[in-house]
């Protein structure tokens, strides 16, 4: 392995979603991952088909049994990093908790992931990613107001608030253990992530310019120039025209003057605008906005399925999707220039 955390050893206590999503990352970047599974098996998906699993070696431990616990242990000893995503408490009922694991390393950073964090009213309840969305305020702030908040793909609270947020907490641990030469503790609770990835949105709240009803703002869908259009052929396109500029070169390829459309800066206008925008989309398919739209400032995309998308020139250009036995799979990122990341040409 070549890539930057090359030398760093995990220890990974096998569950669901965040974490070892998280571990994924961790190997993909070189460090070497020993995934810890319970004999009955945890993963909700055949440890041989799940490609989150990737980069790891797997063994399987009963930690309920002595001889397990002592195993984790000896694997703590020599590692860098635990990575648990149970809920609170389980490890420390087991044994194999952050004090115990602590004393037999000093040195470890052991990295814990759940939904509601390890303290607070929530602690000791069970959610998935919909329930920690919908507490922090981030699904009300999504969808249509006429209709039900919608259901957002695991990505936000599991992957963005939770393995990216865990990442975040390690990497800055082993940073800061270089100067003071010990563990530590990471606390990373999804709900905590998501709130701090709407950070811009509460910004623009706080300026006045955001409000509380769906579909209503600028960045939810409500301003006619960022939002998705349906075409001819019952396709989408999705346009991101915000700075002046880009919405000028959106009218120009919609064959649009400035005095056909009206002012965007009036909100009022803003359901007469979109009505203008749907009628000239819905004149041409999908493909033929995207080609016609292709090299020009007005940010318009075509919306794609995942298996059109690893067949886009630029994503394919960049191996940004990876097969694997015929299957699609994300390849490693962030990209470096020294020490490339599994799977990665130098």
């Amino acid at each position: 392995m070549s890539g930057p955390l090359t030398g760093i050893r995990v220890v990974e206590l096998a569950a669901i979603g965040p974490a070892p999503h998280a571990a994924m990352v961790l190997a993909d970047l070189g460090a070497e991952v020993v995934c810890v599974e319970r004999p009955s098996g945890s993963a909700s998906l055949p440890l041989e088909a799940d490609l989150t699993m990737r980069g790891r070696q797997v063994i399987r431990l009963d930690l309920k049994s002595d001889a397990g616990r002592e195993e984790v242990m000896r694997l703590v000893e020599g590692a860098d990093v635990l990575v648990e995503g149970m809920r609170p408490g389980v490890t420390e009922r087991l044994g194999i908790g952050p004090d115990a694991c602590l004393a037999r390393n000093p040195g470890l950073i052991y990295a814990r992931m759940t939904g509601w964090g390890q303290t607070g009213p929530r602690a000791e309840e069970v959610g998935h990613d919909i329930n920690y969305v919908a507490l922090t305020g981030a699904l009300h702030a999504m969808g249509t107001a006429d209709s039900p908040p919608p259901v957002p793909l695991n990505v936000v609270a599991d992957m963005g608030g939770g393995s990216m947020l865990l990442l975040v907490g390690i990497l800055a641990a082993l940073v800061e253990r270089q100067k003071s030469g010990r563990g530590q503790v990471v606390d990373a609770a999804m709900v905590d992530g998501v709130v701090l990835l709407t950070q811009l949105v509460l910004s623009l709240k706080s300026l006045g310019v955001w409000t509380s009803v769906r579909h209503d703002n600028l960045l939810d869908g409500g301003a006619p120039f960022y939002s998705t259009y349906a075409c001819a052929d019952g396709g989408f396109v999705a346009v991101g025209a915000l700075e002046p500029r880009f919405y000028a070169a959106l009218l120009t390829g919609l064959g649009l003057e400035s005095s056909d459309a009206p002012d965007r800066d009036d909100k009022a206008n803003w359901p007469a605008l979109r009505e203008v925008l749907a009628t000239r989309f819905a004149s041409r398919t999908r493909d033929e906005w995207a080609a016609h739209f292709a090299g020009t400032e007005a940010c318009v995309t075509p919306v794609l399925s995942f298996e059109e998308a690893a067949e886009d020139p630029h994503l394919a250009a960049r191996g940004t999707y990876q097969r694997v036995a015929g299957h699609l799979s994300a390849a490693p990122a962030p990209r470096f220039s020294r020490t490339p990341a599994t799977g990665m040409s130098s």
